[in-house]
C-alpha cells in the first residue's frame, strides 16, 4: 500500500512543463495563465467548481507572473468567475500600469473542471484506497466522477471560447491576457498548440507565476 508521503509526491506539482511563449506586435496575442496555489491544492482536495482563496504561497507565485506581464501590451482581461482565479489576475496585472484600470470580463466556459460529488473530497485518501483509480479521475481524458465533467467536457467549452473569442481579438487587434485553471489551460493548449488527446491529458501547468502565450492571426 502506498504512504502518505509517496501520495503527497505524486499528487505534488513538480514536473510541470514549460509553457510557450509566442508574441508579436504585429498580430495580436493572448497571454493565458493558471491561478496561484489555492488552499485546496495546498491541502490535497479536489476543488473544482468550490471556491478556495490563494494560500500565502499561491499570492507570491502571481506575484512572480506580474514581474513577467508589467511591461506587455494588454488591451482586454478575462478571467475564470472562481475567486482563486480572479485574485490571481488582479495581482498579475498589479505592475502593469496600463491593466491596472481595466475591467475584469469573467467567463464561464474557462471554469475549472467540475468533479461533480469528487468535490472537497481528499485526492490523499483516494490516493491511499485506490491510486489506479485517482490517476483515472485526473489523467482520462473521458471519464466523469458522478454529477462532473471530464476533461473532454472541459476542452469542448474551452474550444467554444477560443473560436468565438479568437474572431474578437482579430477584429479588434487587442491584446488579452485569461487567468484560469489547471484543466482549461489544457484546453488552450491543446486549441492553441495542436496537442494529442494523450498530451493533453498528460501535461502540467505551474501554478502561477508564468504564462503561456499565442499569436492570433
Amino acid at each position: 500500500m502506498p504512504t502518505v508521503e509517496e501520495a503527497k509526491k505524486t499528487l505534488s506539482y513538480k514536473k510541470a512543463n514549460l509553457l510557450p511563449k509566442n508574441e508579436s506586435n504585429a498580430f495580436p496575442v493572448l497571454y493565458v495563465f493558471r491561478h496561484g496555489q489555492s488552499q485546496d491544492n495546498a491541502d490535497f482536495i479536489f476543488s473544482g467548481w468550490r471556491e478556495s482563496k490563494l494560500t500565502e504561497t499561491g499570492i507570491k507565485q502571481a506575484e512572480i507572473l506580474a514581474e513577467k506581464l508589467k511591461d506587455k501590451k494588454i488591451d482586454f482581461l478575462i478571467s475564470s468567475p472562481q475567486i482563486r482565479a480572479i485574485e490571481t489576475m488582479k495581482i498579475a496585472i498589479s505592475k502593469n500600469k496600463d491593466t491596472k484600470k481595466l475591467e475584469i470580463h469573467l467567463d464561464e466556459r474557462i471554469k475549472e473542471r467540475s468533479y461533480g460529488e469528487l468535490q472537497g473530497t481528499s485526492k490523499l485518501e483516494l490516493f491511499l484506497k485506490n491510486p489506479e483509480l485517482l490517476n483515472e479521475y485526473r489523467r482520462s481524458y473521458t471519464k466523469r466522477a458522478q454529477n462532473g465533467e471530464s476533461l473532454e467536457d472541459v476542452v469542448k467549452r474551452v474550444n467554444l471560447f477560443c473560436a468565438l473569442f479568437v474572431y474578437e481579438m482579430k477584429n479588434g487587434k487587442m491584446n488579452v491576457a485569461v487567468s484560469c485553471h489547471g484543466n482549461s489551460m489544457r484546453g488552450f493548449r491543446k486549441y492553441f498548440e495542436g496537442l494529442s488527446i494523450e498530451q493533453t491529458c498528460d501535461i502540467e501547468t505551474p501554478l502561477g507565476q508564468d504564462y503561456a502565450s499565442y499569436i492570433v492571426q
